[in-house]
């Protein structure tokens, strides 16, 4: 590893992990180590992470700690301290539930358990939108402890989704999907019964659709220093998300925009609440009356938030100048014209329906406005890149036969 004063572990060996580590890598010439469950292909051959420490039990809430004790005794080293960032929203649940024990050993920047649970579950997370005076659409809160009728009287379609996303997966049921959309009081009971008969137990969020395509979903980035200070501000139109019913609410493709009175509106709900870290908000324009509407905020680095290191805001600089050097910046609002995208040109060009997105997306590509994160020239490894060749095909197919 470089000459530098921290190593950055990085939980995670998914997209978003790569991402992080793929920032080091290029504004410290650092290797990370990564910690995972499992080895996933998008890290496991890649040149540029020094290791990958793999532990079966890491999802194990009493064995979290262990695990990461017996990293740090592995890795720590004189004059260096180690950084710790979490690429999922459970990974970084866990390292806040353990932030006394976890702090003797590392170095990082997330908010009190308070916040965190007011803002993972969804019910909650609605109600501080609103005090706060940031748009939501209409939402009904179902008791799956309750177990009681839905009587509400809705408009359909609907939206159905976990309020704890990280209790619903725990409770795994053949067909369980991210989100339903319904169109029918029957099908809405079919899902309630469902979820019902799993053992999930905490809310269903039952939610007003707001139509249009995947073009009417925008991405907000931010990074909120230790001291609770914005430092970065972004915000992007989705052009392509996943179509499969497993993975929808992951982006592919996607527009960084500019709109000031927005990314004010999303800082001022941050600093007020107190956050720290990095924050990744999802949000639908509703063009019946004209308002962003936001569904929730990750409490993390997006998988897609790599397009401020390719705008030259490095996610990796802002973690280690807060945490490490305890520098104060002033607020950046990210204001450039790029394309980010993890599917190949041939599905931009053939599975974006919006005229005029794709009219902007074949001229960004001409111009040599957009990246691939995943193809980073640095990483060598010649079986990654037939994966990652193999995994462009199959994005092809994936659209093709899938429409959400």
């Amino acid at each position: 590893m470089k000459n530098q004063s921290f190593i950055p572990i990085i939980i995670g060996t998914d997209i978003n992990a790569y991402n992080m580590a793929i920032s080091f890598h290029e504004e410290y010439g650092i290797k990370p180590i990564l910690v995972g469950k499992e080895e996933m292909s998008f890290t496991k051959w890649s040149s540029i992470i020094e290791r990958i420490e793999i532990h079966s039990n890491l999802w194990d809430k009493t064995e979290f700690v262990a695990v990461l004790s017996e990293v740090a005794k592995k890795y720590k080293a004189p004059g260096k301290q180690l950084l710790l960032i979490g690429t999922n929203d459970f990974y970084v649940r866990l390292i806040i539930e353990n932030t006394e024990a976890l702090k003797e050993m590392y170095v990082f920047n997330y908010m009190s358990e308070e916040l965190m649970n007011n803002l993972l579950v969804k019910s909650n997370f609605y109600k501080l939108c609103e005090e706060h005076g940031i748009d939501v659409p209409k939402t009904y809160n179902y008791s799956c402890a309750k177990k009681e009728p839905f009587t509400e009287e809705v408009l359909f379609p609907l939206i159905i989704k976990p309020s704890n996303g990280v209790q619903y997966y725990k409770n795994k049921f053949p067909g369980q999907q991210k989100v339903y959309k319904v169109e029918t009081h029957e099908e809405l009971n079919n899902v309630i019964n469902q979820v019902n008969a799993s053992g999930y137990e905490e809310d269903l969020i039952i939610q007003d659709f707001i139509p249009g395509d995947d073009t009417y979903m925008w991405d907000s980035v931010f990074y909120m220093s230790s001291k609770g200070k914005a430092q970065l501000s972004t915000l992007a139109q989705v052009v392509l998300q996943e179509h499969t019913v497993t993975a929808i609410g992951n982006y592919t493709a996607l527009i960084t925009r500019y709109n000031e009175d927005l990314m004010k509106k999303l800082q001022h709900f941050l600093e007020a609440v107190g956050y720290v870290g990095f924050a990744n908000f999802d949000l639908k324009f509703d063009e019946r009356d004209g308002k962003f509407k936001v569904f929730e905020v990750n409490i993390r680095q997006g998988r897609s938030s790599y397009y401020t290191t390719a705008l030259g805001h490095n996610m990796a600089r802002y973690f280690v100048d807060d945490v490490i050097h305890e520098k104060e910046k002033p607020l950046t609002l990210l204001n450039e014209h790029y394309l980010f995208t993890v599917v190949p040109k041939i599905v931009l060009k053939k599975f974006v329906d919006n005229k005029e997105i794709q009219k902007e997306v074949r001229m960004l590509l001409k111009a040599g406005k957009w990246g691939n994160p995943l193809f980073y020239k640095q990483d060598k490894d010649f079986k990654r890149k037939f994966y990652l060749i193999a995994r462009q095909f199959n994005y092809y197919r994936k659209y093709k036969n899938n429409n959400w």
